[in-house]
This record gives structure tokens, C-alpha cells and sequence, in this order.
């Protein structure tokens, strides 16, 4: 009988925590929302730094690590297509959208190390960089300028807002009050 009541303890538990991620998860995803509208600064062609839009993404990945914040980054990159959708084809969607989100919750990689969620941050948001890069030299080449090299314009124009928002983000959670509150919030997630 008490082995029951420890597996149904547990269970309860594993069941508890699952739904703790996943309201962490929706609140990211609702964070990011919100915030990707308040824009800083907004590129021609689309991208804009945004008020730390990518931040609550990568946080879900350096709080419960690179599953949920892979799959939270993925929800993320659909919803943005959903409610502000550029479709060229198929492709291109799923760079623009869940792939290029997607990979910003490869921060999750860094959840359990020194600094790891500034490095954690740093290789989320060059993972964004890596599929928005690889989204315009495959199909938005024909917009760079004339005898520059697509890939020079796409890193460029692609590296100018992420690269803006990134250390202005990088800045923000760099400091000791804000790197206490996020530290004290992942330790309640694992209760």
C-alpha cells in the first residue's frame, strides 16, 4: 500500500511540475507577445528591436531547459505567423517563423552552468540569426544591393536589430539585482 502511495505521490508531483512549465511556458509566450510590440526601432524590411521580446523565450529554455524552450520558441514562431504572417512559400515560413524562433530556446542548453543564461541569451539569439541569415540569402537575395554579396547583406541587415536588442538585453540581465531575481524565480520553478 505505501509503495502505491509514493508512485501516486510522485505521479502527482511529475504532474504538478509538468503544468508549472507549461503555465511558464504560456506566460513566455504571452511576455513575448506583448512586448514584440513595443519596438525601439523597426527595420524597413522587417525585424525590429524590440523591448526584450526575445528574453522570455530564452528564459523558459535556462528555466526548464532545451525541450521546453525549443517547443515554447516554436509556439512562439507560429503565433507571430498567425497574427503578423509573410509568406513567400513553405520554406521561408519555417525559417521566419519556427525555426528562427524555435531557436532561441536552444538556451536551455545552458540552464545548469555559470552564466548560462547570459550564454544561454548569446547562443539563442545566434541561432535567430542563423535561420533569419539563411532565410534571406535563400529567399530575399534579389533585395541586396547591387554587387554586394547576399550574404554580407542578409548578416548585415540581420545583425543590426538582433545585434541591437541582444546587448541591450545582455546588458539588462547582467546586472546584480536582475540576475537575483531571475536566479530566485528559476529556484521557485523547481519547487
Amino acid at each position: 500500500m505505501s509503495q502505491n502511495h509514493s508512485t501516486a505521490g510522485r505521479s502527482m508531483s511529475a504532474t504538478a511540475y509538468t503544468v508549472k512549465k507549461l503555465v511558464f511556458s504560456a506566460m513566455g509566450i504571452a511576455l513575448a507577445m506583448v512586448t514584440s510590440y513595443i519596438k525601439i526601432w523597426e527595420m524597413p524590411m522587417g525585424g525590429s528591436v524590440t523591448l526584450l521580446s526575445m528574453l522570455f523565450i530564452c528564459l523558459i529554455g535556462y528555466w526548464f531547459g532545451p525541450k521546453f524552450g525549443i517547443v515554447t520558441g516554436i509556439a512562439y514562431g507560429i503565433l507571430q505567423f498567425i497574427i503578423d504572417p509573410y509568406m513567400l512559400s513553405i520554406p521561408q515560413v519555417l525559417f521566419d517563423y519556427p525555426f528562427a524562433f524555435g531557436a532561441l530556446g536552444l538556451s536551455g542548453f545552458f540552464c545548469d552552468r555559470k552564466y548560462g543564461l547570459q550564454l544561454g541569451y548569446i547562443t539563442g539569439v545566434l541561432g535567430r540569426f542563423l535561420f533569419s541569415t539563411l532565410s534571406g540569402v535563400i529567399f530575399f537575395a534579389a533585395y541586396a544591393p547591387e554587387g554586394m554579396n547576399p550574404w554580407v547583406y542578409s548578416a548585415l541587415y540581420q545583425g543590426s536589430y538582433l545585434g541591437a536588442e541582444g546587448i541591450i538585453t545582455l546588458i539588462l540581465i547582467s546586472l546584480p539585482p536582475v540576475v537575483k531575481a531571475l536566479n530566485t524565480v528559476k529556484i521557485q520553478t523547481r519547487d
